[in-house]
């Protein structure tokens, strides 16, 4: 079981940083594949980046170069460095937490959080 809350949002001007932080709770964290999704108004929900248990990362072309996903086990916290920030990444960005259960870990379970506003505005 694991539950997810963001936090780190907040308005930034365009060419600006931000570091989201998405707080996990569970013993399983070390073993949960994290995402960050984000959704803008009128938009569908699309994935922005991802890590697994591992430490592997993958990121949606749109955000290659500018964002960085990482993670740290110890204090069951996922983070989401946003640089360069435009007007169009403007949205709710929500992170996700997917892991396995059962005897053989075929079940799989999700978990979202609640969102944090990000606005790239000048």
């Amino acid at each position: 079981q694991v539950q997810v809350v963001e936090s780190g949002g907040g308005l930034v001007q365009p060419g600006g940083s931000l570091r989201l932080s998405c707080a996990a709770s569970g013993s399983i964290f070390s073993r949960t594949v994290m995402d960050w999704y984000r959704q803008a108004p009128g938009k569908q929900r699309e994935l922005v980046a991802g890590i697994t248990s591992g430490g592997s990362t993958n990121y949606a072309d749109f955000v290659k170069g500018r964002f960085a996903i990482s993670r740290d086990n110890a204090k069951n916290t996922v983070y989401l460095q946003m640089n360069s920030l435009k007007p169009e990444d403007t949205a709710v960005y929500y992170c996700h937490a997917k892991w396995w259960e059962g005897y053989l870990r075929t079940e799989s379970y999700g978990s979202w959080g609640q969102g944090t506003q990000v606005t790239v505005s000048s």
